[in-house]
């Protein structure tokens, strides 16, 4: 293309520096709190869609990582947090320092001069110690530590990863507490009102041992979210179960099927009949791509159509699922040829562009050059829609791409 569009990227990630929570937390806290050891690792696998890292006492042999350790949990950072900059062959499931990471993964100035390489304007970011919705606070035992947790989080991505040094180029993404949704519901508020507009969530919310999207549990958080505009962002693996065909399958299996988790939470919401009673709620599927979604839309206005007397949707369902779908829920990629080939059956307003910054599946720093090459036979105003502007006025940002002054951050 002559030209491409600087990319606003709605799935990208923040390493959390370490002093995250130390420097928020009560000092109560400080030897229950997120901290991070630096200690061997004993063990690693990641097999059946399952992570298992096992920590050594510091000053045994083997590899050294940097730890978080929270209560009994220990998360060693590892190679896949962050791998760009390293070839493909090299990125294996190992545990690494900050030291051996790129600087950009937890640094605001250096992950501004990676996006500048990148063709890459404006980023919201998904944490990674917390996890993809948080459920790092939400397994703990102490639970006014968790909510502490949370909103500590929260105050550093708005003070400092999205702060003033940020130019405006990062866009503050938060977590809830989940187990709580009234306690969700003031976080939503708290942060909507210095202008954070997208929060993260589950996407299938019982493989965290919580309610389904079918009971009323969560109706206090979703009017919070559908009263403040704030966009619930849902990536794959924010319900701590990656798709996997078998307790021993290799974890190739699980990175090609990435998707269904999306696939099966887009069903639940099309299903639930929240988009009739929320009816400015916005939903959208990070790193879920979007090939798979016109089939998906099909047969559920089939099983609407035909199904609805007996499959339980008849009194809440009450207009076709890919309706419901154009108005309300987003499909995230960085790399899927085949879904823009397909992209009137998807909508053009229904599409967002990303880049997966640090992650091993990341297209930096060619996301410009993916972007050209699969998006040649696209009209420029639809690839602006996709790669910019569709991002823009689901996020509230200005006009420029940034997040600021269209949405005001206030003292709370």
């Amino acid at each position: 293309m002559e030209t491409f569009p600087k990319i606003i990227s709605v799935d990208d990630h923040t390493v959390e520096p370490p002093n995250v929570w130390r420097d928020r937390l009560p000092s109560k806290y400080q030897d229950t709190g997120p901290r991070i050891v630096r200690a061997p690792v004993k063990e690693m696998s990641f097999v059946g869609g399952k992570f298992a890292p096992k920590m050594g006492a510091v000053g045994d042999d083997g590899p050294i990582a940097d730890w978080w350790v929270y209560e009994d949990l220990h998360r060693p950072l590892t190679r896949l947090d962050t791998a760009v900059g390293y070839a493909r062959d090299d990125i294996k499931l190992e545990g690494i320092t900050y030291e051996q990471m790129r600087p950009g993964s937890f640094s605001v100035p250096d992950r501004l001069a990676d996006m500048d390489v990148n063709h890459v304007q404006s980023a919201l970011c998904f944490p990674t110690f917390p996890r993809f919705c948080g459920q790092t606070f939400t397994e703990a035992k102490d639970r006014e530590l968790g909510l502490l947790g949370v909103r500590a989080y929260n105050d550093w991505m708005v003070e400092e990863w999205c702060g003033p040094q940020a130019r405006g180029r990062l866009i503050p993404l938060g977590l809830i507490p989940l187990w709580d949704a009234e306690l969700a519901a003031a976080e939503v508020r708290r942060n909507a009102a210095r202008g954070v507009r997208a929060v993260c969530f589950s996407e299938i919310p019982p493989h965290l041992g919580l309610p389904s999207i079918h009971t009323d549990y969560w109706d206090p958080f979703l009017r919070a979210c559908d009263e403040t505009g704030t966009v619930i962002a849902m990536h794959i693996g924010s319900s701590s179960k990656m798709p996997s065909t078998s307790a021993d399958a290799p974890p190739a299996v699980g990175s090609t099927i990435t998707f269904a988790n999306c696939c099966f939470s887009m069903v639940d919401w099309l299903m639930s009949g929240k988009f009739d009673r929320f009816p400015d709620l916005k939903i959208m599927y990070a790193e879920g791509q979007i090939g798979w979604i016109p089939y998906v839309l099909e047969r559920a206005d089939v099983v609407w159509e035909e199904n609805r007397g007996w499959g339980g949707v008849a009194d809440k369902v009450l207009r076709p699922p890919s309706e419901l779908f154009t108005e309300h829920i987003y499909g995230c990629f960085f790399d899927d040829a085949f879904g823009l080939q397909n992209l009137d059956a998807i909508g053009v307003g229904n599409v967002l562009y990303e880049t997966d910054y640090p992650h091993s599946d990341s297209t930096w720093p060619k996301s410009r050059e993916v972007g050209e090459s699969q998006m040649g036979h696209l009209t420029p105003d639809v690839v602006e829609r996709i790669v910019r502007g569709n991002a823009i006025s689901l996020l509230g940002l200005t006009g420029e791409g940034l997040w600021g002054p269209s949405a005001p951050r206030q003292e709370v």
